[in-house]
């Protein structure tokens, strides 16, 4: 079972320190063209994909929202891209929120599932599957288990229960190595390792979630000015590569969606995690 999603986010989204007030409108307008990339190549190719909008691209470009819906799975990836770790409960309610409801509006259906920015509900902030719950979320992919314990640490969809309510969990596939855990398939990471050992490690899993920004297929993309070293590799390396390996990937495996996924696996007996409150 191969599953792919798509972050919907501008370029400049990237880079979390940026101010996501008035400077955004200082830089280039890209989504148009990069979102079209990625539905020629899934349309080329058959695949299915959850497309995870940012809903500040919805509500400036709202038909990009429903270019996508027509034919992909819409879930929401919060309203500013604001990372849970920097948020307060009420915060991230607001941001839950304000995504699902303008999403709705625009698509004309519910939005069930949920990826939060940077997959950063970690140990401290648990209480957000609280609140997803509360906001009758069906469906969660923010969870990189290797970072919350041994607990936590499943390579496969499972539930989380909390007051009587589950949540399926679809966390991101990964590999562990001497004890540390790393994304084997998604955004930098994608483009950092060579398509022959990501076709490798797709081959050797029963489960592979992974996920694309638009950026990450974008050759051509501005340069942001003063990024340290380390910035800069995570930033662009790879970046003239990535089309083609997206490319290969997508003609060596077939892609379905979270929606098509949740049907096939077995929930009954899934692993479940049970919180408190």
């Amino acid at each position: 079972m191969n599953v792919l999603t798509i972050d919907v986010e501008e370029w400049f989204q990237f880079f979390e320190d940026l101010d996501s007030g008035e400077r955004y409108k200082n830089y280039e307008v890209r989504i148009y063209e990069n979102v079209d990339r990625i539905l020629e190549l899934l349309g080329e190719n058959n695949a299915k994909a959850t497309f995870f909008v940012v809903g500040w691209i919805a509500k400036r470009y709202p038909d990009i929202i429903k270019r996508i819906a027509k034919n992909y799975e819409i879930g929401s990836h919060s309203m500013n891209h604001k990372l849970v770790s920097g948020l307060n409960r009420t915060e991230f309610r607001e941001e839950v929120y304000s995504s699902s409801a303008l999403l709705e509006d625009i698509i004309g259906r519910r939005v069930e599932a949920f990826r939060a920015p940077g997959f950063s509900i970690g140990k401290n902030e648990l209480w957000a599957l609280e609140v997803l719950l509360e906001q009758g979320f069906r469906m969660d992919s923010s969870i990189l288990p290797f970072k919350l314990g041994s607990n936590f640490e499943c390579k496969s969809p499972f539930i989380i229960e909390l007051n009587g309510l589950r949540l399926k969990e679809f966390p991101v596939s990964y590999k562990k190595f001497l004890c540390k855990g790393f994304i084997l398939s998604g955004g930098g990471y994608f483009r950092l390792f060579p398509y022959n050992l990501i076709k490798t490690w797709s081959k050797q899993t029963d489960y592979l979630l992974s996920y694309i920004h638009p950026r990450d297929l974008d050759s051509t993309q501005p340069r942001i000015k003063n990024l340290s070293p380390i910035q800069t590799f995570r930033s662009y390396f790879g970046l003239k590569s990535s089309q083609k390996k997206f490319e290969l990937w997508l003609r060596d495996f077939d892609f379905i969606d979270l929606n098509t996924a949740d049907k096939i696996v077995d929930w009954d007996n899934a692993r479940v995690i049970k919180l408190t409150s």
